[in-house]
């Protein structure tokens, strides 16, 4: 999903205007990425938290040549999913997700392999 599609989505269900809605989606986005480059938390109730982690300095290696490489000090944004959210996508099916069998009802279980569950529910971007 894109910004055009949430933006779409607002237009449809609210029925704001089209400029309207993509200010709003704007604002949003520019609201949490300020917070987070001030290092605060961003936690939204029944979603999940955005973190910013400071990453430490650490000697990798060109995985072409195998050569060790200085990898530099940075910060790193995690995102930490809300139990509402984990319950709410582990009760519906994926519909249009590639290779996504959907889940067992009956017993609430992913049908193995579930290519649409990371393991850890964290994303770093």
């Amino acid at each position: 999903m894109t910004k055009a599609d949430i933006t779409e989505s607002i237009v449809e269900k609210a029925g704001f205007s089209r400029r309207d809605a993509a200010e709003i989606v704007d604002l949003v986005f520019e609201t949490i990425k300020e917070a987070l480059g001030r290092g605060d938390k961003i936690k939204i109730y029944g979603f999940g938290n955005f973190v910013t982690r400071q990453k430490k300095s650490r000697v990798g290696r060109n995985p072409q040549t195998g050569e060790p490489l200085h990898i530099a000090a940075r910060r790193a944004v995690t995102f930490q999913c809300s139990e509402l959210l984990k319950n709410a996508l582990r009760d519906e099916p994926h519909g249009d997700a590639e290779g996504c069998e959907g889940h067992d009802r009956a017993s609430g279980a992913a049908s193995p392999p579930d290519p649409c569950v990371r393991s850890g529910d964290r994303l770093k971007a």
